[in-house]
């Protein structure tokens, strides 16, 4: 069955996608549409029953997006949302190697992980798929992605990079902003300290992800390198529905 995202970065592609934090597979939908390559329901931050999580999934793959679960901090999230049919994960709050060992075992089957295997579930279609076949196809196409967003992670960054099987650094730049004392995330400190992070994944040849609240982030993302930007989709909501107002606004 393949990942396109995971295969698109292989091939040195830049890939585009939205966080999605509420329940909306309408908005799925629309993101699909548009184009996206990804779509990542965020169980970190958002408020999602396991059934929706799933639904959210299932209308991603009706639109050609590869769904993407940023997970919560129950170690079993990562299992429910890879059995659900996500093709990858995003593991908030990795600050050293350990933590990215870690999450790579709850994401992979043996012998590369700990993952608890059935085949009655949604990714192995109910049961229609089983074995060594099903095993080795989701260790392939599973992306697990990392998340820098502390100077401790930042430190850590080429040992965390260096983990077999940790396909994607992503900086998750308001909570780096936040843990290094800073008011924002365009701080000059946070973004040297962005710039480095680009400089050493490039130097490894690591795949890195930015977080991207509007279009002129999506580009300083693109300016970088970036091989996943994930743009906040609230965000973008928000500031299209201003954008009207304050047109109609200026209108009276």
């Amino acid at each position: 069955m393949g990942n396109l995202v995971k295969e698109k970065i292989k091939n040195g592609e830049k890939t585009v996608g939205a966080f999605i934090g509420i329940y909306s597979p309408a908005i799925v939908e629309m993101a699909g549409h548009a184009g996206f390559d990804f779509i990542v329901i965020d169980d970190e931050h958002g408020a999602f029953s396991y059934s929706e999580l799933e639904n959210m999934i299932r209308t991603a793959e009706s639109v050609n997006l590869v769904p993407i679960v940023r997970v919560s901090y129950d170690p079993s999230s990562i299992q429910k949302a890879l059995d659900r049919g996500a093709k990858g994960v995003q593991v908030p709050m990795v600050n050293t190697r350990e933590a990215a060992q870690a999450a790579v075992a709850l994401a992979k089957y043996p012998p590369y992980g700990t993952r608890g295997a059935a085949y009655s579930h949604r990714a192995a279609r109910y049961g229609k798929d089983s074995g060594r076949a099903f095993l080795d196809r989701e260790n392939e196409d599973t992306l697990v992605i990392v998340h820098i967003e502390t100077p401790q992670a930042a430190e850590h960054f080429p040992e965390i990079m260096s983990v077999p099987g940790v396909d994607i650094g992503f900086i998750g730049t308001t909570d780096l902003s936040v843990n290094m004392g800073k008011s924002s995330p365009n701080d000059p400190e946070v973004q040297a300290l962005v710039d480095k992070l680009f400089a050493q994944g490039e130097e490894m040849g690591a795949a890195v992800g930015i977080v991207a609240g509007n279009l002129e982030g999506v580009r300083e993302g693109m300016q970088r390198g970036s091989a996943y930007i994930g743009v906040v989709g609230t965000s973008i909501i928000t500031a299209a529905f201003a954008s009207v107002v304050k047109e109609a606004e200026n209108s009276k």
